[in-house]
């Protein structure tokens, strides 16, 4: 016979519930500018403050905290919802946070790459980044405990939860038009997309209808819109603005400063005027395509030149350099912008001898003029170009060929049957120009 379980016996407790997924959103209610840091102190059990800290030292640093904001601005939606900024983009709805978030990248973007000849801040930045990386994790690893079963199982026998009748499908995820003050006149407020967009988070009329079938789409009936009066915008002023305060700044460091690091002064001051006047125009609906436009590229001009050589300079020169013997054949000429030539004609070394050089232009032409061709001297060279043409003896083309990245080792021997004797070396750099060799007549 099958043996029954007693009837008295208790039910077997069902096995607690997994923990939830804290999945990394921005936090709406208590956010300062984005809600990025609240959502990250949520997400790991940290005060935001931590957070707010931490990125502001790696955004003065490298600018890594401004690039991570600015992207985590873009791409991580809020807890209440599923659409983050870049998707409304994409939709043409261009409106405050998702300006705000590009403008914080690409500010991000020309710091980092103005720091990157500074290895001792992007070091500290990256141990910085690490560290409140592993803070956050450990946290969220120490907050990571098993259910409490009773809880569990009040959960389990709680009746379910009355849930709201489905909504109507939406035909895509546009949206009014973007409002400021509850009013708008024609139009949807896009850069693109349908005239006619349909909100998906409108109520649908269910009352019944006695003829013919009801369209499931169709809005209710409302009051004609409040005619506004148009506000004039202030991209010009911005304009003018970000021209000034991008002259002053370059002009305030062009004599004491390189010539990369004063563009990099003047571009960063006019970016910064454009991102204020984006934030201002964003919150009194007044945003216009042509600051953004501006400030896009404002950042690549920035960022270009961060890219340019630290040895160019604001002044153009032309420098001379004619060494009557080898003794005299200085270890480095430099010129920061200009026209640098160095007449080893009259240079003779001794045998078993050597003379090593350094030439370096930042921006300009370099031209070395060797000694005589029938000379004994064994002459080697190192040429490299940052961006530009390298012209040697006998090159009979006078096409100049402008290439990034050249480098060339070229030794030029004595003349055959002859004995060698000493020996010059020569390492040329240009960062912008050209670097031409010659014989000496």
């Amino acid at each position: 016979m099958t043996e029954h379980a007693p009837l008295d016996a208790e039910p077997a407790e069902p096995a607690p519930a997994p923990a939830p997924e804290r999945r990394f959103r921005r936090d709406r209610r208590h956010k300062t500018l984005g809600g990025v840091c609240a959502g990250l102190g949520r997400t790991c059990d940290m005060d935001p403050v931590i957070f707010r800290i931490g990125l502001a030292v790696l955004a003065v640093t490298g600018g890594i905290g401004l690039i991570f904001y600015g992207f985590a601005w873009l791409f991580v939606p809020y807890d209440d919802e599923e659409e983050n900024e870049f998707r409304k983009l994409l939709t043409g709805r261009v409106d405050g946070p998702g300006l705000a978030a590009i403008v914080t990248a690409l500010v991000g973007c020309g710091v980092f790459l103005s720091m990157l000849n500074n290895g001792g801040a992007l070091t500290f930045a990256a141990v910085l980044a690490l560290l409140l990386a592993g803070t956050g994790y450990w946290s969220q690893q120490r907050r990571t405990t098993d259910p409490d079963p009773v809880a569990a199982q009040a959960v389990a026998d709680a009746p379910p939860e009355a849930k709201a009748p489905p909504v109507s499908p939406a035909p895509s995820w546009w949206r009014d038009p973007i409002v400021k003050d509850g009013t708008y006149v024609g139009g949807t407020g896009y850069f693109w997309g349908p005239a006619d967009a349909v909100d998906p988070m409108d109520p649908v009329d269910t009352a019944p209808q006695d003829a013919g079938p009801r369209d499931p789409l169709a809005k209710r009936p409302t009051a004609p819109p409040k005619k506004r009066e148009p506000r004039g915008g202030i991209g010009a002023l911005t304009f003018l603005a970000a021209l000034v305060a991008g002259a002053l700044g370059a002009g305030l460091t062009w004599e004491s400063r390189t010539l990369g690091d004063s563009l990099q002064t003047g571009f960063a001051c006019a970016l910064g005027v454009f991102g204020l006047s984006i934030a201002i125009s964003a919150f009194r609906g007044r945003t216009g395509a042509g600051s953004i436009v501006l400030a896009i590229v404002t950042a690549g001009l920035l960022a270009g030149s961060a890219a340019l050589p630290a040895n160019i300079t604001t002044e153009w020169i032309r420098t001379n350099w004619t060494p009557a013997s080898a003794a005299d054949v200085q270890s480095q000429y430099e010129v920061g912008s200009g026209v640098g030539t160095l007449d080893l004609s009259k240079v003779d070394v001794a045998d078993g001898k050597k003379v090593e050089t350094h030439v370096e232009v930042g921006a300009g032409q370099a031209k070395i003029i060797l000694p005589k061709a029938d000379s004994n001297d064994t002459v080697e060279m190192h040429i490299e170009v940052g961006l530009g043409d390298v012209q040697l003896p006998g090159d009979t083309s006078d096409d100049i060929d402008i290439r990034p990245g050249q480098e060339k080792r070229i030794t030029f021997d004595p003349p055959s049957g002859s004995k060698a004797s000493g020996k010059l070396e020569i390492h040329l750099e240009v960062g912008l120009g050209q670097a031409e060799v010659s014989r000496a007549a």
